[in-house]
């Protein structure tokens, strides 16, 4: 454990050659909020405004040299590959970073911004298993090094450097601190340095509720792949949580994990985006989702990590639109009017003040009595929807709620 220490530090020393320390931030909102004092360590302010860069530059600067591959590759859609990218221009060493056919052009183009002529990015698969084969069959074939995002040794040692700057900023060690969970790395560097620097501290884990890696990896007794991951926080979407960072966690229990509905991560991130102006990916609003979890923290000192901030502003409709849903403020029906002249005006009536009509769709037949509707309502007031739900029972009018229907509202939404 001491050279573990020990080596933290001497990778924290050397990232001083990329960037400062992130910011270790108090958050006034949060701590009025929940009663305590509340820090966030902003890792979305890194150069690619995630802590991946920290194990990609730590596990590459062990690797570069005379005698050495010198070449490096990696296969992800998002964050991890930034990171190998600034690294591998950094070191002015050979990149080649596979990426899925599907990722996002936002993201591509950020990791060629990144990576400048150092990198080349292969588009291939349409599926993260597919691109990960291929960039591994790559290494084998060009003897180039393969950078695991999260489990490695390496990798892990470079990510507990945001503990290592935290306790350094804070100046004490937290009650509390939060930490957001995908493949392991980030959490099992943190716990595994504060376990000798900061023992009193206590530990939380977030998760996507679509992606519990490490509650099913403790509840199996070492790592399981899920039967099925929703990919929405994408950094943190992670089917099996890594065999080297799940030696650190073991030691930790389910009830330490707090999943996060992955609805309610939308509403996180929109409040801070409007309440703080903080812009944060699903998976850098995780740890921050769960305090509401987390039991009474009055007087308690918490640090959640703000794993990463990069956010396409062409999902904030996706985002916005699936807050509401879960703050019962906009829902969908499909409604059966009779089709007589006057039924529509009848149901309008029953609108309430605040019920403003987002969606309406309406198909006319006219061999039958009546016809079907697709409805979209967004209100001011949860209960102004219990409200209207109770008009239209009242007047007779057959409704079915689908907003949480997954099926039917994927086909009609």
């Amino acid at each position: 454990m001491e050279n573990f220490v020990a080596s933290v530090r001497l990778a924290e020393a050397a990232l001083r050659d990329l960037f400062e320390p992130t910011p270790l931030q108090r958050n006034d909102h949060l701590s009025a909020k929940y009663g305590a004092d509340i820090w966030l360590k902003r890792e979305d302010l890194t150069p690619v405004r995630s802590y991946k860069l920290r194990g990609a530059f730590n596990a590459m600067r062990k690797l570069v040299g005379p005698g050495k591959p010198g070449h490096f590759v990696c296969a992800s859609a998002g964050n991890h590959a930034q990171g190998v990218a600034f690294a591998c221009r950094h070191f002015g060493a050979r990149g080649t970073i596979f990426m899925p056919v599907t990722t996002p052009k936002q993201k591509i183009d950020k990791t060629r911004i990144f990576g400048g002529d150092a990198v080349e990015i292969v588009l291939t698969g349409d599926y993260f298993d597919q691109t990960l084969a291929a960039a591994q069959e790559f290494c084998a074939r060009e003897g180039a090094q393969f950078l695991s995002p999260f489990d490695a040794p390496d990798i892990i040692e470079g990510q507990a450097t945001v503990g290592m700057e935290m306790l350094s900023q804070l100046g004490r060690a937290p009650d509390l601190v939060v930490l957001p969970v995908g493949g392991g790395g980030l959490s099992a560097g943190v716990t595994r340095l504060l376990q000798t620097e900061a023992p009193d501290t206590a530990f939380a884990f977030a998760e996507p509720l679509g992606g519990g890696s490490l509650r099913a990896a403790l509840e199996a007794g070492a790592p399981v792949a899920l039967p099925a991951v929703d990919s929405f926080v994408d950094g943190a979407a992670v089917a099996r949580i890594g065999a080297v960072p799940f030696e650190t966690l073991s030691r930790f229990s389910t009830l330490d994990v707090h999943l996060a509905p992955e609805d309610r991560i939308c509403c996180t991130m929109l409040e801070m985006l409007n309440t703080e102006g903080v812009v944060l990916e699903p998976a850098g609003a995780l740890a921050l989702d769960v305090l509401g979890d987390l039991g009474d923290l009055t007087g308690k000192t918490v640090v959640c990590v703000c794993s990463g901030g990069n956010f396409d502003f062409e999902r904030l409709p996706e985002v916005k639109e699936r807050a509401q849903r879960f703050a019962g403020l906009k829902s969908y029906f499909i409604l059966r009017l009779p089709q007589r002249p006057g039924a529509l005006r009848d149901f309008l009536n029953l609108l309430g003040p605040d019920d403003d009509v987002a969606r309406f769709e309406y198909l006319k037949k006219s061999a039958r009595n009546f016809g079907s509707i697709l409805l979209g309502i967004e209100t001011s007031r949860s209960d102004n929807l219990a409200a209207l739900k109770s008009r239209l029972d009242d007047a007779g009018i057959a409704y079915r709620d689908i907003t949480n229907d997954k099926i039917l509202a994927e086909l009609l939404v």
